[in-house]
């Protein structure tokens, strides 16, 4: 019998997987054709999906993109025994996008079936977990910050420090917290991770609890996410049934368990503290810091506040020790990052690399510049709220520290792609206008402050005293950037003050009025 692997990743799915699947599956029995479909994640190339593989005496071979109209083609092409075709790309992972990368985090994504314990087993799971329990809590604390892991949600605070900080505070109950409220624009590897291995984010938390003294975990997902969230239900489930969860996890006699709550589509949950409120059946309003969650967090215990993929990253620091994953990056960027690509670019999608490629390496080799064949004129780099780099600044490494000394985030790994059409006064409109939308409204410089900023751009653009307003709306960026409670009102500058530093010829009457 053949193994077939089909994608069921939502992205696969929104270019027809399923129905790849079924043709597949229907052009088999047609032609008496023994077949095993196997439903993976997605290998992060989605410029290729929907990436259909079959398993060859020689290993795996792609073919992609496929449509259910090409199936009957690859049928009488042989692609059952891996024979070539129009979309034949060969072994997966010697395709350029894939052999150029290294993948710690992802190394099952899109390779095995996402709640197969045997699978996960096979590929190197619950390594972490054991050595975690044989070398005990300060142990492994330690494991996690001579990795030199930094959060990869945004902020880039060591995980190490957070850790023990939360194990050091006296308390009778701690918490163990995943932020997956992923809402930046152009990110998509916390869902990829949960829809195509998310037994590692399992693993990741419970060797976190088990380091912290904590008994309770709780993944805070977005709502615009319900397969991921089906997903993770499913691998919860199976956890628990063989005591990789519970209240005697593989006999050590530690207790964890998990559980999944889905949020109401705000974007400023993404933030820890409002993320906490909400957890809490309250408002989503952020809290003044401090204190900081690691001492008074959930229901006021000390509470780890992690992003998926720093949790994710966990099991291969304990399984392969903390100095090895450090020996990647560059600086104080260490181990592997995964960019997500998109916009206006011809290959979209996942690249896991160690810290220090370049921003021209990433969009114009990696990305293949833009898809439309016009030059890039600006890359956003951190989401909605991240700054804009122009070509001139594509010799930044993508390092924490080499961006923020250009003024830029690396955030969660988001680079978004335009070409030279783009209107660089409407983006700053645009964060603005997000700002405002998305505020708590508990402060007065972000939900005052982005209000304002939409209209100086606005009579900016109607040409009311150009040269007035542009002061104006430089000092407001500087008032929400220093007085705003989070970062939703702290970075929404960045996204401004780039754009008017590096085009402002777009900021003119003129230019405004044309658009």
């Amino acid at each position: 019998m053949t193994r077939i692997f089909v994608p069921k990743d939502v992205a696969a799915l929104a270019v027809g997987a399923d129905k790849v699947a079924a043709e597949i599956a229907a052009e088999a029995r047609k032609r008496g054709a023994e077949v095993e479909i196997i439903r993976t994640g997605s290998r992060g190339m989605l410029f290729l999906e929907c990436l259909v593989e079959v398993e060859t005496p020689s290993g795996r071979i792609g073919y992609g993109p496929v449509t259910r109209k090409d199936v009957p083609s690859l049928f009488d092409a042989g692609f059952l025994d891996g024979r070539g075709h129009p979309l034949w790309i060969g072994k997966p992972e010697d395709h350029p996008y894939l052999a150029r990368q290294t993948r710690l985090t992802f190394a099952r994504c899109g390779v095995i079936d996402p709640l197969s314990l045997s699978d996960y087993a096979a590929t190197g799971g619950w390594r972490g977990l054991s050595r975690a329990l044989e070398i005990g809590a300060a142990a492994t604390i330690g494991e996690v910050t001579k990795s030199g892991l930094r959060g990869r949600g945004g902020a880039g605070f060591p995980t190490g420090i957070k850790w023990k900080t939360v194990a050091d505070c006296p308390a009778d109950r701690r918490y163990v917290v995943c932020n997956f409220d992923e809402g930046d624009s152009g990110t998509f590897a916390d869902r990829m991770i949960v829809e195509g291995d998310p037994l590692a984010l399992v693993e990741g938390m419970t060797i976190c609890a088990l380091a912290v003294g904590a008994t309770k975990g709780y993944v805070y997902c977005r709502s615009e996410y319900p397969h991921a969230a089906k997903t993770f239900a499913q691998a919860l489930e199976i956890a628990r049934a063989e005591s990789y969860l519970g209240p005697d996890i593989r006999g050590s006699g530690l207790s964890f368990d998990i559980e999944i709550r889905m949020g109401a589509g705000a974007y400023v949950c993404g933030e820890e503290t409002a993320l906490l409120e909400s957890l809490e059946g309250k408002r989503g309003i952020v809290r003044a810091k401090p204190p900081l969650p690691a001492h008074k967090g959930l229901f006021q215990k000390p509470t780890v506040v992690n992003n998926v993929l720093s949790f994710v990253a966990v099991p291969h620091i304990l399984a392969e020790g903390g100095e090895h994953y450090a020996s990647f990056g560059m600086g104080r960027s260490r181990g592997t990052m995964p960019l997500q690509i998109a916009g206006n670019v011809r290959y979209g999608g996942l690249f896991e690399t160690a810290f220090g490629l370049t921003l021209g390496e990433i969009v114009e080799e990696i990305g293949g510049g833009t898809r439309s064949g016009r030059p890039v004129r600006a890359v956003q780099c951190g989401g909605p709220l991240g700054a804009y780099f122009p070509p001139a600044l594509f010799d930044t490494p993508f390092d924490y520290e080499a961006f923020a000394a250009r003024d830029g985030l690396i955030g969660h790994g988001g680079l978004v792609v335009f070409d030279d059409t783009v209107d660089m006064a409407q983006m700053a409109r645009f964060a603005m206008e997000f700002c405002a939308v998305e505020s708590c409204g508990k402060c007065t410089p972000c939900r005052i402050g982005s209000t304002r900023g939409v209209e100086v751009v606005d009579r900016i653009g109607a040409g009311v005293k150009p040269a007035e307003n542009l002061a104006l709306l430089e000092d407001l960026c500087q008032t929400m950037k220093l007085g705003s409670l989070c970062a939703l009102g702290g970075f929404a500058p960045y996204p401004v003050l780039s754009a008017l530093r590096h085009y402002p010829e777009d900021f003119t009457p003129r230019a405004i009025a044309a658009e």
